[in-house]
């Protein structure tokens, strides 16, 4: 029977999952692969250090395939070392793809759908009947991760200012000050400016909770949140049906701390979406992307790998 190996590596932390068959032998979380937000030094040790723990606690030495999903794969020289990684700990088959594409595999098994991710970042996926993909957003936090946890927490910092400037009423800032200890507001915009920067998807709770309470500031910045999210799900949506005209449903599942997490997004992400393509079929509980890298591990260790994802059409 086969051993097989799983990882998701998101922007906050990295969980991964040992199994031989059905059996799960493991089960650890570690700190963030990503080598934009740790460096590459701290992502190889994160990786290792997850890996020895995997390996401790189901007791092996090796392991026939593994599959890793990770924010960033496409950079150059990711999967490169993270394969390095992988045969040090003499793992026999291995794949490296980006977090979304086994978050799209645990929802849809290969078949034709769409995935919205929207956690510390945001991305959107799809893939059409024939197997060709389709994206949109998934640009980083400098230039895009619109609806993510991260862009929550800036543009509410930024609201929040121009709250304070027209003399608007909101709590924004009274709470950030408070979580970053910044007692004066100049001190916030010093430390909202440093490098490195806060953690502003740290912020997106807070946002969440003040939604709840009714600060409009909070609850503005919540809608667009879920209507930049609706957006890319819609723009995949119609690059699907453009690739494969005779699609009557194609179905959307998501999965990332802001839409599991934050019921005024959800359901107005759901909303949207519902309104805009009647019928449409949307998962009422979150993708746990991780089954998906050990459904393609799977596939991997019976040597019928997947083939490669087409590059995404933007």
């Amino acid at each position: 029977m086969k051993t097989i190996l799983g990882i998701d590596g998101g922007g906050t932390n990295t969980r991964g999952i040992l199994q031989r068959g059905t059996e799960t032998l493991a089960h650890a979380r570690g700190g963030s692969i990503k080598r934009l937000r740790v460096g590459a030094e701290q992502a190889t040790a994160n990786l290792q250090s997850l890996m020895k723990e995997l390996y401790r606690q189901a007791g092996v030495a090796s392991v026939d395939a593994a599959s890793a999903g990770i924010a960033s794969a496409s950079l150059p020289g990711v999967a490169e070392w993270i394969t390095d990684v992988f045969r040090d700990f003499d793992v026999a088959r291995s794949e490296v793809v980006g977090d979304e594409v086994i978050a799209l595999d645990a929802a849809f098994h290969g078949g034709a759908g769409i995935l919205q991710i929207a956690g510390t970042g945001s991305n959107c996926i799809g893939r059409s009947a024939n197997g060709t993909l389709a994206s949109a957003g998934g640009y980083s936090s400098t230039l895009g991760d619109e609806g993510s946890g991260y862009w929550i927490g800036l543009h509410a910092v930024r609201r929040g200012l121009r709250a304070y400037d027209r003399g608007e009423p909101t709590q924004i800032l009274d709470e950030v000050r408070s979580l970053w200890q910044t007692p004066t507001l100049t001190d916030l915009v010093l430390f909202g400016n440093a490098t490195p920067g806060p953690d502003f998807a740290a912020l997106a709770p807070v946002v969440a909770q003040l939604a709840a309470q009714g600060d409009s500031v909070a609850v503005a910045v919540l809608e667009q949140a879920a209507t930049d999210l609706a957006d890319f799900v819609l723009t995949v949506h119609a690059k699907l049906l453009r690739l494969d005209p005779t699609a009557s449903q194609i179905p959307v599942a998501w999965t990332g701390s802001v839409l599991e997490k934050n019921d005024q997004v959800r359901e107005k992400f759901t909303s949207i979406l519902q309104a805009a393509v009647p019928g449409i079929e949307i998962a009422t509980t979150a993708t746990v992307a991780i089954n998906g890298a050990l459904w393609r591990a799977q596939q991997l260790a019976h040597r019928e790998a997947p083939e490669l994802p087409q590059p995404a059409t933007r």
